[in-house]
């Protein structure tokens, strides 16, 4: 596995893909690459991976025939790995972590995150498909308070992607299936932990989600992620978790507790490269009420002419 952790880091791939009886493939720049002459069968594939996994994630893929995790290697750094089994065999996905974590201003993020993080309650979304650098983005806002505030901020992560070193913040990060069995289980713990500010890997369920409005009605920061492309999908995505008779409380709920959702794109740019544009909801009184009233589409008029604010709609393609 050295070698082709090696091959990823040195090509500057974002994804390593492994599947047997295949060539190796890399993502680059979001087109997959692949590398001749690289193919491994089902055997020398499985004992590959197989050799990197602990003992008790040996014993999750032979129960589950899958497993999510964090491999650490001295030389290359961190990776976040999912092992599955497919049709022809044994297959891995490998996304690259970077050591250094970037600052906000490396990421070219909108100056209203530096003040966002400076809250001291309230819920920040951070959304966005697959592989668009939600996780970096985070992890700008983390050590952005970490170099400028004296918090205690946890995390709670599935696996653990970026390792911060204590500045002015007490950081103290918790992994899912090492360090607490579920995420609502905790979330709710942590809340007897005295943090200041939570953050929340990905919010996957409604009991997570009703569990991290409550931290934040309750005088604390929280930020997490989710998988939707605007910031008006985000406010119906969180709705529709909840029973119907339960909608109009918890519209209420995320009305009075919500600071801002920030959705993110990865686009090319001449030359190849790519960079993140952002979108920003700033809940600001007018769109309170809107949520209130249930009237989301209208949000996007209040987006076009919120600059003033901090926000900005990006246009649907």
């Amino acid at each position: 596995m050295e070698t082709i952790f090696a091959l990823s880091v040195t090509q500057n791939a974002s994804d390593l893909h492994l599947s047997s009886g295949e060539n190796v493939i890399i993502r680059q720049n979001g087109q997959l690459v692949k590398i001749e002459d690289s193919a491994l069968t089902n055997q020398e594939l499985e004992k590959k991976l197989f050799a990197i996994l602990t003992q008790e994630q040996l014993q999750q893929i032979e129960k589950h025939k899958q497993v999510d995790f964090a491999y650490h290697h001295e030389k290359f750094g961190r990776f976040r790995g999912n092992i599955f089994y497919q049709k022809r065999g044994i297959s891995a996905c490998f996304r690259l972590i970077r050591s250094a974590i970037p600052s906000l201003e490396d990421i070219n993020a909108p100056e209203i995150l530096k003040k966002l993080v400076m809250k001291k309650q309230g819920l920040i979304f951070i959304t966005g498909a697959t592989g668009c650098g939600k996780s970096t983005t985070l992890a700008a806002m983390l050590e952005h308070i970490n170099q400028y505030q004296g918090k205690h901020i946890l995390t709670l992560e599935d696996p653990i992607e970026f390792i911060y070193q204590n500045k002015l913040a007490l950081i103290q990060q918790r992994e899912i299936g090492t360090h607490c069995t579920r995420f609502c289980d905790g979330l709710s713990s942590m809340l007897r932990q005295d943090p200041d500010i939570i953050m929340l890997g990905e919010l996957r369920d409604k009991e997570t989600t009703a569990a991290a409005l409550q931290a934040a009605e309750t005088g604390h920061l929280v930020l997490a992620t989710l998988h939707t492309n605007s910031a008006i999908q985000t406010i119906n995505r969180i709705i529709d978790l909840f029973p119907e008779q339960s909608k109009n409380f918890i519209s209420s709920q995320l009305a009075s507790s919500l600071l801002a959702i920030v959705s993110q794109q990865l686009i090319m740019e001449i030359g190849g490269e790519r960079k993140a544009i952002f979108e920003v909801l700033i809940n600001t009184p007018a769109v309170s009420h809107l949520i209130v009233q249930g009237k989301i589409k209208q949000l996007v008029s209040l987006m076009q002419t919120g600059s003033s604010h901090g926000m900005n709609l990006i246009a649907a393609e």
